[in-house]
């Protein structure tokens, strides 16, 4: 049988506790064998811009995680073409890791708009989707996909955007992140 591998991709631009809860819940609560945190160099729908290097995030992650054995960084779009498409990404996965299966980790606000996304249809064909609630979702056409597991994972409300303007603006949000990641962040002056 294949491992059953759940992919929760975001740019982790800084990794934060809201993210750690999400991929704990789903290895404790569904039926997922191991959460891969894939550090995205580029979503096709943000700005570069306010992106640290990759491979600081990829870092951040890596030290989020680093007890967790069931938790992995992934650098698998790193070498794909940019902007980064998930369909493009999972054909990748597929290709590089055929003894996996591959799920896809999100919050409801990307259901909503998967319809939007490149090669949709084929993602949620071949992908089980496993959902995490959001403050701002509603139900939506797809909620009732044979693919598509709702769960009742703990709503966070807390955004690497809030995080980035607090610390530029001089404030203490080490709660907020794992304590070493605050730390690293704090001594390489990052979001200043």
């Amino acid at each position: 049988m294949k491992k059953r591998v759940g992919l929760y991709f975001g740019t982790f631009n800084p990794i934060h506790i809201g993210h750690c809860v999400i991929a704990q819940y789903m290895l404790e609560f569904t039926d997922l064998d191991e959460v891969w945190f894939v550090v995205t160099p580029h979503n096709p729908y943000k700005s570069k811009s306010t992106l640290l290097d990759d491979y600081e995030r990829l870092s951040m992650v890596n030290i989020a995680i680093k007890d967790q054995y069931k938790l992995r960084a992934s650098d698998l779009e790193f070498d794909l073409p940019q902007p980064s498409y998930t369909a493009v990404t999972l054909a990748h996965a597929r290709e590089k890791y055929p003894d996996m299966a591959f799920a896809l980790i999100m919050g409801r606000d990307n259901l909503e708009t998967l319809h939007k996304w490149l090669n949709y249809e084929q993602i949620i064909a071949h992908h089980k989707v496993y959902v995490y609630p959001r403050v701002s979702g509603q139900e939506g056409p797809l909620d009732t996909h044979p693919n598509v597991v709702i769960t009742k994972a703990p709503i966070m409300q807390i955004a690497s955007t809030d995080i980035r303007r607090a610390i530029k603006k001089g404030k203490n949000v080490s709660y907020m992140l794992p304590l070493e990641v605050w730390k690293y962040i704090d001594e390489n002056l990052f979001y200043r």
